[in-house]
């Protein structure tokens, strides 16, 4: 899950509470040097898809040796090859750039000096916000120092601008050299008004890189998102870790949205304390942010920051293998999933410094290598090629698989749909079927027909505020009119029933982006074996028939794009 965040209720269950304890591979090991032909045959893999075959690729994945699988890292590096040995020893053939396995994604790290404050100036004197505690900055701009000098506060609301809901958050505004303090989520969260935008479900307008991208587009200095856990459905230690440490961007060259000279987040305790110097009531103001006709609000106040960064240019890799359709073999179904994760951070001596990413997400690319295996060792032959995707950087806003799309090896129109694996369940078997955005796409059809013969219903996230299908790799390719299908185990457990998955979600929401998000052998991966093999089921649909092109539900934002795509 991206920096932008799975957490809580999409997590759907993927923590430990009451579970079966699952047994490991046998002669498993975790290899020495990812990649080589002895690492690759240490675990007998079968060709069908069990836990013990799962468990010995989360359990590698997942390893201190990877250290965490930052982009750009030896650990990285390490993880890349790991998933091409694995693509080779299934047999797959090489999908990426020059007839190799890999497609280079370059990037721009950008590392912040942590020691950089914030200085405000309002009509109670002067305070100054420290990095971490109080807030976090960055920039995406490249540059090495950027600068703001009395730069004026103004509260934007939402910081939304969308013609089609006739809302303007910026109307009459002239937001040139100032800063904007912008609220998470959409227009109608906060009050409960379900008459505005999509009721509770968050639309893309709630997502914080949108708000960001607004605020450049209207020419602001820098931005600042005030945090508050519901709307932002993680706590401020989440916010705090994913900005501090190395930052990963694409060049500007490859990225046609627009950036700000600086964006970043603060606390709603720093927020409150702002409203109030300024005679403001911070609870009166998101009110009336929440309702029609709503303008935007000085703060008194002006806030200055010389922000200090170390940057430098790096690469990272996707890793596509390919199964060649036998009959379309220009056409696609892709199965993907994020392999990157947040690295190693500093931390005191003894201090478990390591962001091993267990469930997010080793756990995702363990599934698409189980799923890989499954398709190359069955016959027939699909008739379609099926593309596995292992992509980087979606932890720094999706940026791995945002390249993809810009510079696919299948163009859009000829991918017939896109099953995302991100965070799977590792809680145990269970009644539902969890479809982040449910309602979206015809790929639904045919994931119930898979989970009915499971005895499974499909339901929907239980926060469908959280926004969660805009915050993982298949929304690039939703955006791009292409149906993704988003989907793992869900909340009502076999053993335990709700109780035990609401349980087993909180369990998995405290190690969140944190160290203690590990691989676990008492981790019942009974479930996670019915979610692949339903998930094989649906692309194997797909894969065995040329002549099915799903589409999106009527009234769905991206059908529009499908329609012209299929027309052409």
């Amino acid at each position: 899950m991206s920096r932008s965040l799975l957490t809580l209720a999409l997590a759907s269950a993927l923590a430990l509470a009451g579970c079966e304890r699952e047994a490991p591979a046998t002669d498993a090991a975790t290899p020495s040097a990812a990649g080589e032909d002895s690492a690759a045959q240490a675990h007998a893999f079968s060709p069908e898809i069990t836990a013990a075959d799962f468990a010995e690729l989360t359990r590698t994945l997942a390893s201190d040796e990877f250290e965490g699988r930052a982009p750009g890292s030896p650990g990285g590096e390490k993880t890349v090859e790991y998933i091409k040995a694995q693509y080779e020893r299934i047999g797959l053939q090489p999908g990426g750039e020059n007839g190799g396995w890999f497609q280079t994604v370059p990037m721009v790290e950008t590392t912040a000096d942590e020691s950089t404050t914030l200085r405000i100036d309002g009509p109670k004197g002067t305070r100054e916000l420290k990095f971490g505690d109080d807030m976090v900055i960055g920039t995406r701009s490249g540059q090495d120092r950027v600068q703001v000098a009395d730069s004026e506060l103004v509260f934007v609301g939402y910081g939304v601008d969308a013609p089609e809901q006739g809302w303007n958050d910026y109307a009459g505004l002239d937001v040139k050299g100032k800063t904007v303090v912008i609220l998470v989520n959409d227009p109608g969260f906060h009050a409960g008004d379900e008459t505005l935008f999509d009721g509770n479900r968050m639309t893309y307008y709630g997502r914080w890189t949108y708000k960001f991208e607004e605020a450049a587009r209207k020419g602001a200095a820098a931005a600042l998102l005030i945090h508050d856990t519901a709307g932002a459905s993680y706590g401020w230690d989440v916010v705090k870790n994913s900005w501090s440490g190395p930052q990963f961007d694409l060049r500007a060259e490859d990225d046609p949205e627009p950036r700000l000279p600086a964006q970043g987040w603060i606390t709603g305790d720093v927020a409150r304390a702002l409203f109030s110097a300024a005679g403001l009531d911070l609870d009166e103001q998101i009110a009336a942010a929440n309702r029609r006709g709503f303008r935007a609000v000085p703060l008194q106040a002006r806030v200055s920051f010389d922000l200090a960064s170390t940057i430098a240019e790096k690469s990272s890799r996707n890793v596509i293998g390919v199964l060649p359709g036998t009959a379309a073999a220009d056409e696609a179904v892709i199965y993907m999933g994020h392999w990157d994760h947040l690295g190693k951070h500093d931390g005191a001596e003894g201090e478990d410094t390591i962001y091993n990413g267990a469930v997010d997400n080793a756990t995702g690319i363990a599934g698409i290598i189980e799923i890989a295996e499954r398709f190359a060792t069955a016959e027939p032959k699909p008739q379609r090629s099926v593309a596995f995707l292992a992509v980087t950087l979606e932890e720094s806003g999706l940026l791995g698989s945002k390249y993809y799309v810009a510079r696919p090896t299948f163009p859009m129109e000829k991918i017939a749909g896109v099953i995302n694996l991100d965070a799977m369940s590792v809680a145990g078997p269970s009644r539902d079927f969890v479809v982040t955005g449910l309602g979206s796409s015809e790929l639904e059809d045919l994931l119930k027909v898979e989970a009915e013969r499971q005895g499974r219903v499909l339901v929907e996230e239980g926060n469908p505020a959280g926004g969660f299908y805009f915050r993982s790799d298949h929304f690039n390719f939703a955006k791009a009119g292409v149906p993704a299908l988003y989907a793992k185990g869900g909340n009502d457990l076999i053993d335990g029933g709700t109780a035990a998955g609401e349980a087993a979600t909180r369990a998995y929401a405290a190690v969140y982006h944190q160290p203690g998000d590990e691989f676990d052998e008492n981790w019942n991966l009974e479930g996670v074996v019915q979610d692949l093999e339903a998930l094989y089921g649906v692309g194997r649909v797909l894969a065995d028939d040329p002549k099915r092109w799903p589409n999106w539900y009527e009234g769905n934002p991206f059908k529009a794009e499908r329609d012209a795509m299929m027309s052409r």
